[in-house]
C-alpha cells in the first residue's frame, strides 16, 4: 500500500471528519476539490483529514496532489496511490480503515459537490447515524444522469422496502459503520448496500436536500460496463438481505 505524507501528523490530531476523495484521471479537477473541502471546514470549524485515493490514474492526478502537499504542509492530507484500479466501492472502505475521523464523508474528485453543500451536510454531524443528501428538484445534471438516478432509486426502494429519496452522493456516516457494515461491491451502488444494511439494523438517518451539477470537466465513469455489472450485483445483495430479514429476521 503506497501512502505518501507523514501520517504521524494526522494521528496526533483529534479528527472529527475524514474526507475520502476518490480520483481517477482527475488532474483538471482534484486541486479545486481539495480547496472546496478546505473552504467548507473553515466555515464549520471541524477538525478534519483528507484521504485522496488515486485509483491508478494515467494522468497527473497524483503529481498535483503531491505538489499541493508540499505547498500546504499544514493541511492534513494523505495520498494513497493504487498500483491497479480497484474501484470506487473498494477504495471507499479501504480509506475508512486508513482514516481517523469519527465521521466519514466521500467528496468526489471531479469537484461536483459545491462548498455550501458539503457544509450543509457536515453541519448535521451528530444528529443521526447517517446524513443522507437528496436532490429533488435541485438536480441540474444532464437528462441521462437524472434518469439513471431516478431509476436506480426506484429499484432500490422497490427491492429493499424503504422509501429514501436518494442513495448516492456525499453521505455523512459514522466511520465505524462504514467499516462494520460495508458492502463488497466495487462499483457505484456501494452506498445503497451500506444504507440498506444500516436501516435493516435500525440505524437513524436524516435526509438533507442539496443541489447537484455535472462534473467540472472530463467524463463520468458511472456508465462503464464493469460498473453496471457491479450495480446489478449490489441490487441482488439488497434483495437477498431483505428476504433473509423477512424469513429469518437476520
Amino acid at each position: 500500500m503506497d501512502i505518501t505524507k507523514d501520517e504521524n501528523m494526522i494521528k496526533e490530531h483529534s479528527v472529527e471528519i475524514t474526507f475520502f476523495v476518490p480520483a481517477l484521471n482527475e488532474d483538471r479537477n482534484i486541486e479545486r476539490t481539495i480547496e472546496t473541502i478546505l473552504s467548507s471546514v473553515k466555515a464549520t470549524g471541524h477538525s478534519f483529514e483528507i484521504i485522496v485515493v488515486d485509483d491508478h490514474s494515467s494522468d497527473n492526478t497524483s503529481t498535483i496532489v503531491e505538489n499541493f502537499q508540499k505547498n500546504n504542509p499544514d493541511v492534513p492530507i494523505i495520498l494513497k496511490k493504487n498500483e491497479m484500479t480497484k474501484g470506487l466501492g473498494h477504495n471507499y472502505v479501504e480509506a475508512a480503515y486508513i482514516g481517523r475521523g469519527k465521521y466519514y464523508m466521500a467528496v468526489f474528485g471531479d469537484n461536483s459537490e459545491p462548498e455550501e453543500q458539503i457544509t450543509k451536510i457536515t453541519e448535521m454531524a451528530g444528529k443521526a447515524d447517517m446524513i443522507i443528501p437528496y436532490l429533488g428538484n435541485c438536480d441540474n445534471r444532464n437528462i441521462s444522469r437524472r434518469f439513471l438516478s431516478k431509476t436506480f432509486v426506484f429499484i432500490v426502494n422497490l427491492i429493499s422496502g424503504y422509501s429514501l429519496k436518494y442513495y448516492n452522493g456525499p453521505l455523512l456516516h459514522l466511520r465505524y459503520n462504514v467499516m462494520r457494515w460495508h458492502s463488497d461491491s466495487i462499483g457505484f451502488a456501494y452506498q445503497a448496500e451500506i444504507i440498506t444494511r444500516l436501516l435493516n439494523n435500525g440505524n437513524t438517518y436524516i435526509e438533507v436536500q442539496i443541489s447537484a451539477s455535472d462534473r467540472d470537466s472530463g467524463f463520468s465513469k458511472a456508465f462503464k460496463f464493469e460498473n453496471l455489472l457491479s450495480v446489478s450485483h449490489s441490487l441482488v445483495q439488497i434483495l437477498l438481505r431483505r428476504i433473509r430479514k423477512k424469513l429469518f429476521n437476520v
